[in-house]
């Protein structure tokens, strides 16, 4: 089948993503599962058994015999079924655009198919590998501005205090993971190339809007299992250092309020779910805490839950979260603020550095 040269490109890769425009992403399955664009939908041209079989053709017959495997395979009802689930996606999503891997033969063809069925379509010119490596650049230039890292002991808020600053970029939510043994959220994390496109579209958006400074909270190097962008990174190392310091029973509050009640609405009211979650979470602290204090600390959390399932509230887990952060997590973050102290510009308490910040800006 003949393609229509007279077809609608967009390369305006900015606007797509800043304006959150509608993606149909026609990649195979397993392509998108790799790596995809937060608003992308994925209604594939072909399977991936059927990609893959035209692959090999193409490798050992060329790209004639591919197209017309391609088209043998993806006909009929199939492809009439195929054909009604983008047009019923573009009745939902009017001004949406669709795109293959490198904007090729796939989206081409699905272009040509629409206009047929009367319903033109814009396809990306370079398809996903083009927006890719614009979010890539961003990633890689994005943050050479000025910039600010948050620090503060665990349980300080650090979290919600960011998500009232303009300048604040969302690394954890970003990862769906707190970025603790305790962070890990009820869902599964993104890829670590979604997780790069969401901060990519996020630096974007701020710099499109005008603003151009950025704010982090301080991170290691991976949050659960999706390692940070090696530019951004480097460059938490140079910024100034924010330091928000909340009374140490305000920071067991928080720790209650994110690990144990956030998390019991997460599991639905579950409290065998969350019981499951604290103990596993626990579990990964074991060789740093040594086996007493492992054992104990478990302990304080099985009788917190009991109490919990006798209708007493999650008041008695402020225990081990006490008892936690003395042991544990205080004396680390001391050891890593020590590496820091040099960088720190500002500290204080919520309102403090809030207004600090706006200061800098203007």
């Amino acid at each position: 089948m003949a393609l229509n040269q007279t077809v609608t490109l967009t390369a305006d890769y900015d606007q797509l993503l800043v304006d959150d425009v509608p993606l149909l992403d026609l990649r195979a399955p397993i392509e998108f599962s790799e790596g995809a664009f937060p608003l992308a939908t994925n209604l594939p041209l072909m399977t991936d058994d059927e990609r893959a079989q035209v692959g090999t053709c193409y490798k050992q017959q060329g790209q004639e015999a591919a197209i017309s495997l391609g088209h043998s395979l993806v006909k009929g009802e199939l492809r009439e079924q195929r054909l009604q689930a983008w047009l019923n996606w573009l009745t939902l999503h009017p001004n949406g655009v669709i795109y293959c891997f490198r904007g090729g033969l796939r989206s081409q063809t699905v272009q040509q198919w629409l206009a047929e069925a009367g319903r033109p379509v814009t396809r990306v010119e370079g398809g996903y590998k083009a927006l890719r490596q614009r979010l890539l650049k961003e990633i890689e230039t994005g943050f050479e501005q000025p910039g600010y890292v948050l620090s503060g002991f665990t349980g300080s808020g650090k979290t919600d205090w960011l998500a009232r600053s303009p300048l604040s970029l969302d690394l954890e939510g970003y990862a769906h993971h707190r970025g603790s043994s305790f962070g890990h959220w009820a869902e599964p994390q993104p890829t670590p190339i979604d997780f790069e496109n969401r901060l990519a579209i996020a630096r974007l958006k701020q710099r499109r809007a005008g603003i151009e400074s950025w704010l982090v909270e301080d991170e290691s190097a991976m949050i659960g299992r999706c390692p940070l962008p090696k530019r951004l990174y480097e460059r938490m190392q140079q910024v100034p250092v924010l330091l928000l310091e909340v009374p140490f029973e305000q920071r067991v509050r928080q720790i209650q309020q994110d690990y144990v009640e956030t998390m019991l609405v997460r599991f639905s009211g579950d409290v065998s779910r969350l019981s499951e979650y604290l103990q596993d979470s626990l579990k990964r602290l074991y060789k740093r805490l040594g086996d007493r204090d492992w054992r104990q600390l478990s302990q304080q959390m099985t009788d917190a839950i009991n109490q919990q399932l006798l209708g007493h509230g999650c008041d008695g887990h402020q225990e081990w979260i006490t008892d936690l952060l003395g042991r544990y997590y205080d004396p680390i973050y001391l050891r890593h603020q020590d590496s820091k102290e040099h960088r720190i510009v500002m500290r204080g308490n919520e309102e403090e550095l809030a207004h600090w910040l706006a200061q800098q800006q203007v």
